[in-house]
């Protein structure tokens, strides 16, 4: 009986070790993939910020964003330079897209690199709140700018 009872402890003992180190990946993945998304928000929020103080799209003063610079660049982009160098500026390795909007839904504008905007995937997003000029500094209203970093590019 004795041979028996070593082979059924070491049989356990093996178990116990994998399952311990099935145990141990999971969670380092886990941790992995936090910390990577936690980086790219952090990456996402930063691009907002600088978004929102951008000297090409500033309105009549300098804590304004203009509606009129936003349908410049906004898709489908009527001046295709302003566009390209808005992306160049903030990141030309991240895939990103940019979503500006006024607090009460009644404008919106898409700001994509691509020609057909694809929210397919995971996406990471960063708001900042701004103020957004409609047509003079008498109309302003409240609004966010919202960066979308599409997870293609940090996998």
């Amino acid at each position: 009986m004795e041979p028996h009872n070593d082979i059924i402890s070491t049989a356990m003992v093996v178990i116990g070790f994998v399952i311990f180190v099935a145990i141990l990946s999971k969670t380092y993945f886990t941790y992995d993939d936090n910390s990577l998304a936690l980086d790219n928000y952090r990456q996402a929020a930063l691009i907002a910020n600088d978004i929102a103080g951008y000297p090409a799209i500033q309105g009549s003063r300098q804590d304004l964003i203009s509606a009129h610079a936003l349908d410049s660049i906004a898709m489908p982009a009527a001046d295709r330079e302003m566009h390209s160098d808005f992306f160049h500026r903030f990141s030309a390795n991240a895939d990103f897209f940019v979503d500006v909007r006024t607090d009460d839904g009644s404008h919106t504008w898409i700001i994509d690199r691509h020609e057909t905007s694809s929210a397919e995937g995971d996406i990471i997003a960063a708001s900042v709140p701004v103020v957004i000029e409609l047509g003079n500094n008498a109309r302003c209203v409240p609004g966010t700018v919202t960066v979308r970093l599409r997870k293609n590019k940090w996998t």
